[in-house]
């Protein structure tokens, strides 16, 4: 379908260029992925993180396959494992990007005013994994595996009555000639006496 078509390299766009930005860049993300880091040890007691270079090498992967992933997307080829891939690359942004809350709520008028870029960011976050789910789960029409296993074993069901419905027809069909042949040959005999 043309939606299709048009839909998944707009989507794929954002992962594409976030994936080629880390793997050309990998300083601002390295940054990010550090105070995501200290972050979830301070609540989880996760430890120190891991030496730069470690984080340079896991950022540069983690860009490279979300690239990967979203070029694959935009082609259409294996659409729906790409897409799905994509979501799960995303979720660490997530974790990364999510606002440490320290005060207040976030209300519709303080996004909107922008004071709240840590909550755009996790929506933002949030959003690419929903339309990415979406886009892997999308069977551009096809029927469910479900489905076609009720309507094979329906399918299965109807040929098996009929067959056996042939079966039967075809027994009575030979059990009447049979009996018209028997007649025939007892009306020859009536009528040579």
């Amino acid at each position: 379908m043309l939606t299709r078509r048009i839909a998944r390299p707009l989507l794929a766009g954002w992962f594409v260029t976030e994936g080629v930005d880390a793997v050309r860049h990998p300083g601002p993300h390295v940054e990010r992925m550090r105070d995501a880091w200290r972050r979830l040890a301070a609540r989880t007691g996760l430890g120190d993180p891991p030496p730069t270079d470690t984080l340079r090498l896991a950022v540069r992967l983690h860009g490279g396959a979300m690239a990967g992933a979203g070029v694959l997307l935009a082609a259409g080829k294996a659409p729906r494992t790409s897409a799905c891939a994509l979501a799960l690359l995303t979720l660490p942004l997530a974790v990364a990007d999510a606002p440490v809350r320290t005060q207040g709520a976030v209300t519709p008028a303080t996004l909107a005013a922008g004071g709240d870029r840590g909550a755009r960011t996790l929506l933002r976050d949030l959003s690419l994994i929903g339309g990415a789910l979406i886009a892997g789960l999308d069977k551009e029409g096809a029927p469910s595996l479900g489905w076609r296993v009720r309507h094979a074993r329906l399918d299965r069901d109807a040929e098996l009555v009929a067959r056996r419905t042939v079966a039967s027809a075809r027994k009575e069909g030979k059990q009447l000639a049979r009996e018209t042949r028997a007649a025939l040959a007892a009306a020859k005999g009536a009528v040579r006496d």
